[in-house]
């Protein structure tokens, strides 16, 4: 496991410090400039977060149609609000002159009252009555339209997040090799935990609050124009005041997010390889080295979290210094310049301009923490983009029949700088047993990567005849079986472990197990499993490997290292059910282990992505100065064969 430390962090932004900044393209999260690949090492991005971001989060969202139905419920939500509550000032005036002209009506001389005040009082009642009626209404109309707005806001969003995550799953599953090659597990967990939770969570919440108060204040700036137009000018420079302090804060904020999620995946990454190794850290007594070294990545990732969120609280002091401003200018203005206003217009401007300063300070920081929040969506889209696999193809009908295999001029690099097989050409005749041989990096399991299509190589790869390259990816897979020196076991039962899709009888799979000698360890096919297999020795997991390759009865079979994991009991089982079992099938060995394919009928000799050797067992053998000689004089096996 390679250390994350912080000198590397200081010294990059010392680097990015000495540089002279333009925007963000020189930026606390500029790449180091190293050829060296760190471990957890995650390409940051930077600068302002890109409008086709957005744009494909709408549309995953249901598209632009759906965000416009959603503004338009917002707008219309809004506009009953306000017309409710320039009503309800209106009602105040309208009640005060009720109470003015009933106080008239009864400190008149009851002899000198004519009917004329009592019709004015009348039609002043019916109008005060009318006023507050309707105004109940739109409170009414409100709160509907503002509980249907949530409801279509929030399923836009959850709409988006499935899909998001749908499609991330899909490419993940179906992402090319050289992806897992470059992107390691932190990185990947990293997205489908904290990344996935943020805009799942708390970005619908954040989207909402900023569309309540984008039009909150529209409503608010409205109902001010109606008292006094002059309001109009101060509140314009409030909105470019703090929108002064956004664009100064918010390449800080955007950047310290990147930097938390960015210093998250090396935590991740090394809990979980810590978690996967624990035998192992406690065998060679271990445990303080891993635990420092997480804590060295945990202080990291803290450190960051908590400057986002120091600079968050501090954008948010600054604002609400200058909302509070603002409401006293105002107050003052009524205090001190007397223009005649009504009780109900003074009462309104006051309700609505402190209303005006809360929603115009909170709503520049949603519309701050949005694009802040829109970095984990720019990094779930990526996720989104991968390069996947070529799945379409032909299906060929009895294919392969035979099990005859030819490599013509094969070549396959991983990188530009990286050739790992180099014009590879040999013939595997139908039910030959070969086994390929070489140093660590001789290009072995390279070989059975590009049968796999793992990889996409150049030259032609002949099965039977039929070019690999033209077959679909699926069935390719479907009919060739593989034993990997990694036994994997899915959770589940025994019956799904060995059959998934249902394919074979109960008897078959019984005698699948019995030929595995692994009947008389599970007594049920419904005994649960799961991917761990805590239950299953390393051996009998292999077993269970080979028991699904005797299910498929594929034409190929490939031992990629099966038994280098093995006590050598096993691995006496493993190879006679493999004679026993796959006398009619091409096998294809990788060897760990020199007398596992000692009995093969030719030996392939790899060094450096070339073949060196490749022949019958007892020819390369009678060669003394060959490479398999000397490989089996070295362990000992000269006499084996004897």
């Amino acid at each position: 496991m390679a250390k994350w430390h912080f000198g590397d962090y200081f010294s990059q932004i010392k680097l990015n410090n000495a540089v002279k900044e333009d925007g963000e393209e020189k930026s606390l999260l500029e790449c180091e400039q190293t050829t060296k690949k760190k471990v957890y090492f995650e390409v940051k991005k930077k600068g302002e977060v890109k409008y086709s971001t957005y744009k494909k989060y709408i549309m995953f969202g249901g598209g632009f149609l759906m965000l416009l139905m959603n503004l338009a419920l917002a707008g219309l939500m809004q506009g009953t609000e306000s017309y409710s509550e320039q009503l309800l000032s209106k009602w105040v005036d309208e009640k005060q002159e009720v109470i003015l002209l009933l106080t008239n009506i009864s400190m008149s001389d009851g002899t000198t009252t004519t009917q004329a005040p009592i019709l004015e009082l009348e039609e002043a009642t019916t109008k005060e009555q009318w006023t507050i009626k309707l105004c109940s209404i739109m409170m009414l109309a409100s709160t509907v339209l503002s509980l249907i707005k949530i409801y279509t806001l929030f399923d836009f969003c959850r709409r988006a997040s499935i899909n998001i995550h749908k499609s991330m799953i899909r490419c993940i599953l179906s992402a090319i090799m050289s992806f897992f090659d470059t992107h390691f597990i932190g990185n990947v967990l990293n997205r489908f935990s904290q990344d996935l939770n943020n805009i799942d969570e708390i970005l619908p919440f954040t989207f909402i609050e900023f569309t309540r108060v984008l039009f909150a204040v529209s409503g608010i700036i409205a109902l001010l124009a109606t008292v006094n137009i002059y309001f109009l000018i101060t509140s314009f420079i409030l909105f470019g005041i703090l929108a002064f302090l956004r664009k100064l804060y918010l390449p800080t904020g955007r950047s310290l997010k990147r930097l938390e999620a960015a210093t998250r995946s090396p935590m991740i990454g090394h809990l979980n390889a810590s978690l996967e190794g624990l035998t192992t850290i406690r065998a060679y007594k271990a445990q303080q080295i891993l635990t420092d070294e997480f804590d060295r990545h945990q202080d990291l990732y803290t450190s960051a979290y908590f400057t986002s969120l120091c600079t968050s609280k501090a954008f948010g002091f600054f604002m609400d210094s200058m909302c509070s401003i603002f409401i006293a200018g105002v107050v003052l203005t009524f205090i001190v310049m007397d223009k005649g206003y009504t009780a109900g217009d003074v009462g309104l401007a006051i309700t609505q301009v402190i209303n005006l300063a809360d929603d115009v300070q909170w709503g520049v920081r949603q519309w701050a923490e949005i694009e802040n929040l829109m970095t984990s969506v720019e990094r779930l889209v990526e996720y989104t983009e991968i390069k996947t696999e070529t799945s379409g193809g032909a299906v060929v009908s009895e294919w392969p029949s035979k099990g005859a295999i030819t490599y013509d001029k094969v070549h396959l690099s991983y990188t530009k700088n990286d050739t790992v097989l180099k014009d590879i050409s040999f013939v595997v005749k139908p039910k030959e047993k070969i086994g390929i041989v070489g140093r660590t990096g001789a290009g072995k399991s390279s070989v059975i990567s590009t049968l796999f299509r793992l990889y996409e190589a150049d030259g032609k790869i002949l099965v039977d005849g039929v070019d690999i390259k033209t077959l679909s990816l699926k069935f390719l897979r479907q009919k060739i079986a593989i034993i990997p020196q990694d036994p994997v076991m899915f959770s589940g039962t025994v019956r799904t472990n060995l059959d998934p899709f249902g394919e074979y009888s109960d008897k078959e799979l019984w005698d699948a197990l019995d030929k595995v000698s692994l009947k008389s360890i599970i007594t049920n096919l419904e005994t649960k499993t799961t991917s761990h297999a805590s239950g299953f020795s390393s051996g009998q997991k292999q077993l269970m490997c080979l028991a699904r390759a005797i299910l498929r009865r594929t034409k190929i079979v490939i031992l990629d290292e099966a038994t280098a994991n093995m006590d050598p009991e096993t691995d006496a089982l493993l190879h006679k059910t493999i004679q026993e079992n796959f006398k009619d099938c091409t096998v294809v060995t990788i060897a760990h282990r020199m007398h596992s394919i000692l009995d093969c009928d030719k030996v392939m000799v790899l060094d450096r992505g070339r073949i060196k050797e490749y022949d019958c067992t007892s020819k390369l053998l009678a060669n003394s100065r060959g490479e398999f000689y000397k490989m089996v004089e070295k362990a000992g096996l000269l006499d084996y064969l004897k």
